[in-house]
């Protein structure tokens, strides 16, 4: 079946965010409490049905090696329920079928799947970016452009500020389509990288995924090869269940494949 790509263009509205008053605010947590809250935390995050229910996600966005990975600690902390233990290590088999299969139909050498242009992320030679004057387009090239610099997935809070400051801003960039909800009729996707990495053992760093959501009443088709989003940036730190799962958002405008 031949797959085809959608462009879209849409006007936009900028949400209103309701500012809270300062007497709404918590007391702050004791220290001993917030200890304790902070282990409950981490209990939770290594817990074997956190762990499978993750892993299970992984799966879903076809990330096999990621789900290999984290059906294999689950493995390790139920190996005494034998039942269970059975079913996760068939879990992984699955994964590894996967990973082999789509090995096997790479267009292209194995060797090269990974090659990405190096991008300088030391604190003090990283490219630094201004925001681009109404009415200008950032351009960039791989999202490794955008996420160039390290950052904490585990604590967070150490997003560069010229990289908070592109918020709001209008940015093209290119990478490949990991949709999040089905396979026809996207309407919000994963922009990662490399397509293969994901599936082959490097699943990208969060400072290297973009979650792409298409206008409300528009969707796109599944699309293979490179593609170039065109749209608005968010730059917020996103968690889900105590884990950071994006930094990066973008209200896409136009969605095409990449020049040839």
């Amino acid at each position: 079946m031949k797959l085809t790509a959608a462009i879209l263009t849409a006007a936009l509205a900028t949400p209103l965010v309701a500012q809270a008053d300062d007497n709404t605010k918590p007391a702050a947590t004791p220290p001993a409490a917030a200890a304790q809250v902070a282990k409950n935390a981490k209990d939770t995050k290594d817990n074997p049905t956190t762990l499978e229910l993750r892993a299970n996600e992984a799966f879903n966005r076809g990330q096999y090696s990621l789900a290999k990975e984290l059906f294999t600690k689950v493995a390790e902390k139920v190996k005494d329920d034998k039942k269970r233990y059975g079913a996760i290590q068939e879990q992984i088999r699955v994964c590894e079928t996967n990973i082999k299969q789509l090995a096997s139909s790479a267009p292209i050498p194995q060797a090269d799947q990974f090659a990405q242009p190096q991008v300088e992320i030391s604190a003090e030679k990283r490219k630094k970016f201004a925001v681009p004057k109404e009415g200008e387009v950032l351009a960039l090239g791989s999202i490794k452009e955008l996420g160039n610099f390290d950052y904490d997935a585990d604590k967070g809070g150490n997003i560069p500020d010229d990289v908070k400051k592109l918020s709001g801003s209008k940015i093209r960039v290119s990478g490949f389509m990991i949709p999040l909800d089905q396979a026809d009729n996207i309407s919000h996707f994963s922009l990662v990288p490399s397509l293969f990495a994901c599936c082959f053992g490097q699943p990208p760093q969060i400072q290297h995924q973009i979650v792409v959501h298409t206008p409300k009443g528009k969707a796109v088709g599944y699309y293979p090869d490179e593609i170039i989003c065109e749209g608005t940036l968010k730059v917020e730190e996103k968690k889900d269940d105590g884990y950071i799962v994006s930094v990066f958002e973008m209200d896409v405008q136009s969605v095409k494949p990449a020049a040839k």
